[in-house]
């Protein structure tokens, strides 16, 4: 199954901001119980819901990030960063690049490939 998400420009006649266009390919219809949450979602999260628990823990390639703020000012983020989503909270432990350049372009979201986990999944990056 795959998901998709698109932002749409909220205007004063048409007030949707975001719709999901499902396709499965293991021949359910989307949204059936055998489609529905096996895979990530791609969503646009505000940067300050993502917890980076391993953040300090290395210093992040500053050449790097800058290559990535002019990319993404130019063409805009290519690839989304992994996000897992425990009881409602997000958790980032990959994309720090990414994320660090969205921080200092000042983008108040970042794209992210969004996966369930449990607090053992939790647990398991942490270690």
């Amino acid at each position: 199954m795959a998901n998709f998400v698109v932002q749409l420009p909220k205007t004063n006649s048409f007030n949707l901001k975001r719709f999901c266009v499902s396709a499965s390919s293991n021949g359910n219809p989307p949204g059936s119980s055998e489609s529905r949450g096996s895979g990530p979602l791609i969503l646009e999260l505000p940067l300050d819901k993502i917890r980076r628990p391993l953040m300090r823990t290395r210093a992040n390639d500053q050449n790097k990030v800058k290559e990535l703020m002019d990319s993404i000012q130019q063409i805009g983020l290519q690839v989304p960063i992994d996000v897992i989503e425990v009881d409602g909270n997000y958790y980032g432990f990959s994309g720090c690049h990414r994320y660090e350049a969205h921080q200092r372009l000042g983008l108040p979201t970042i794209r992210c490939k969004v996966r369930r986990g449990t607090k053992e999944t939790l647990r398991h990056h942490l270690r």
